[in-house]
């Protein structure tokens, strides 16, 4: 995987994944998926539709970590399946961080020709230095995980060999 060097307003991660591009869009939109890697979280979506309004609700690592309730929020700009998908997000589950306002979180999904696909996520972080800093990882030291690029290189993970990188 390769992450470009975050600035203050906006982080591109990139990685390359053995799996369909509707593989990575059910792993990323699905309640089923979502709680398996990274850092959990059950997305409530409704409907994948622009305009919708969404959180994400602690899952099972995050509620043994005691965290409860939503812990991110927003709406959805652009669904595109299994191509690409857009949201505002705001972290709420921590009132500076939440303060910071809406961010807005790309993901690309591009098949290439050798089976592999390109999963590109860019997070737009304006405003937003302090969310800028937990998704860069700043704070895997204090025990807030490695950000996008831990998140991202746990997925490959789960849709490569079945199984997330923490077990």
């Amino acid at each position: 995987m390769t992450a470009d060097t975050h600035t203050a307003t906006t982080q591109v991660y990139r990685v390359w994944i053995r799996a369909t591009p509707e593989a990575i869009w059910d792993a990323i939109t699905k309640p089923e998926w979502t709680d398996r890697y990274g850092y959990g979280g059950v997305p409530e979506y409704g409907e994948l539709t622009p305009g919708t309004e969404y959180r994400v609700l602690a899952g099972i690592g995050m509620q043994s970590q005691g965290v409860t309730g939503p812990v991110v929020d927003g709406e959805l700009v652009e669904v595109d399946p299994p191509r690409r998908f857009v949201q505002t997000w705001r972290m709420v589950m921590d009132d500076e961080m939440a303060a910071e306002g809406f961010t807005r979180l790309s993901y690309d999904i591009d098949p290439r020709p050798d089976g592999v696909t390109r999963l590109t996520v860019t997070h737009e972080l304006e405003s937003a230095p302090r969310v800028s800093a937990m998704v860069s990882g700043d704070f895997e030291d204090e025990g807030a995980g490695g950000g996008w690029a831990w998140i991202l290189s746990d997925l490959k993970s789960l849709l490569e060999t079945g199984a997330p990188l923490a077990g």
